[in-house]
């Protein structure tokens, strides 16, 4: 499996599908939480945990499809001394090169929230951990998970590998560019940053996920030919009023998106075949189009139904 967030739980659900109380709309990232984004990021997860904990749907997709990485940043949490059920109001997870020609990625980890800075500081130095010096960041490292942890004010942190962590505080501090300075990743984000939860892709990050999609069919001349024009992508979950999902993908190219589109509607045909009854109903309520260099697929579902088709042998199949 592709490091890519499993396209952030397994990628977009809709997708997934094809291959698969009210809530308050989510907070946007914070300029420190989006200046400690490197700017080679592939592919940034966005997750407003109190929406979440308040959706049975939501929390059944996140047990369902959570990648380990993804756990054990989870985990690195409550090891800090945080409780995720009050403290913790969203959370990011970055995807990124550590350099512009790298193949290879790392992940790092962003909380907001209100956190109990010092009672954690507190807990650090009564355990004698002691914190490593990057220019005046502290990172302090948390105890038996190989993560590192810093604080860049009251309300935000920084954790995952010292590597990681580094990078990351080396783009918040200015030393190497940082996302703000990522136009297609930035203008990607301004359609979806109020969603519950959020993803945005590039160029490399989107070409990944659709050919994870795809399967066989990512291998068509077709698809060869309009991959090149593939320029980022990004999608929105909401939570309130069931399960609803929204998928666009940029490629700049009307005939490119065009086609893209008449090769997702291809294997959602192919899928059906061997549907069972609530695989056919979520592929049926599974739209795609396109429109002015643009693919678009839209989703909805109640609680009720998208829990049944979490646990479907079709869904199963798309998140190993």
């Amino acid at each position: 499996m592709s490091k890519q967030l499993k396209l952030s739980f397994q990628g977009c659900v809709a997708i997934l599908l094809l291959t698969a109380a009210h809530l308050a709309p989510a907070a946007q990232l914070s300029t420190d939480a989006r200046t400690s984004v490197p700017h080679d990021v592939q592919q940034l997860v966005v997750i407003d945990y109190r929406a979440m904990q308040n959706s049975s749907a939501a929390m059944d997709l996140k047990a369902r499809v959570m990648p380990p990485e993804l756990k054990q940043f989870d985990e690195a949490l409550t090891k800090s001394g945080l409780n995720d059920n009050h403290d913790v109001d969203q959370l990011a997870f970055a995807l990124f090169r550590p350099s512009p020609s790298s193949d290879g990625l790392i992940t790092v980890g962003i909380a907001q929230g209100q956190f109990p800075e010092q009672d954690i500081l507190a807990n650090f130095r009564k355990n004698k951990i002691k914190p490593t010096l990057v220019r005046t960041n502290k990172l302090y490292p948390l105890q038996k998970t190989g993560m590192m942890l810093c604080f860049v004010d009251a309300s935000t942190m920084i954790f995952g590998s010292k590597d990681a962590v580094q990078k990351a505080l080396d783009a918040r501090d200015g030393v190497v560019p940082s996302m703000l300075t990522n136009n297609s990743m930035m203008d990607a984000m301004k359609t979806v940053d109020t969603a519950s939860l959020w993803s945005i892709l590039d160029e490399k990050g989107t070409k990944t996920m659709m050919k994870q999609v795809l399967g066989e069919a990512g291998s068509v001349t077709d698809f060869d030919t309009v991959q090149k024009r593939l320029q980022s992508s990004w999608y929105g979950m909401d939570f309130t009023h069931g399960v609803h999902f929204d998928l666009t993908i940029a490629t700049g190219d009307t005939f490119a998106a065009a086609t893209i589109s008449s090769l997702l509607s291809a294997a959602v045909l192919v899928r059906k075949m061997s549907a069972s009854d609530v695989e056919k109903q979520a592929l049926n309520e599974t739209a795609i189009a396109s429109d002015s260099g643009r693919m678009s697929i839209h989703f909805a579902a109640s609680d009720a139904d998208f829990s049944s088709l979490i646990h479907s042998p079709l869904f199963q199949s798309m998140v190993r």
